[in-house]
């Protein structure tokens, strides 16, 4: 099995949350809790680029959020992450720090591909 990255908002799923995630990113951006979402996404959807992005990658992609977490069985990470999984385990490839440190879409697809020319991918 190819490995596959697990893209983990720090946002929750229900629409109310995402009513909610999106008032807050066009009235205080600065303070908005993902800047995996801030970075990838405007106000309405993904952006085209991160979205080209993505088609080039040769793994299988999953978008999750962090209702979802404990399907992956990984307590006490802090989010947004991007995750690592094959098929003997799930790992963290990418940190809510690293993340947090991307300003553009530019820098989080650098991060990407080093991270991912790094580790059996």
């Amino acid at each position: 099995m190819k490995p596959k990255l697990i893209f983990v908002y720090n946002a929750k799923s229900d629409i109310f949350s995402g009513l909610a995630d999106a008032a807050h990113k066009i009235f205080s951006p600065k303070t908005y809790q993902c800047n995996l979402c801030a970075i990838t996404f405007g106000n309405f959807g993904m952006h085209k680029e991160w979205k080209s992005f993505l088609e080039l990658l040769d793994c299988d992609l999953e978008f999750a959020y962090k209702n979802h977490l404990p399907k992956y069985e990984l307590k006490g990470i802090e989010l947004p992450a991007i995750l690592k999984k094959d098929d003997e385990k799930t790992e963290v490839l990418i940190n809510a720090e690293a993340i947090n440190s991307c300003k553009t879409i530019d820098d989080l697809k650098s991060l990407i591909l080093d991270r991912t020319k790094r580790t059996d991918f």
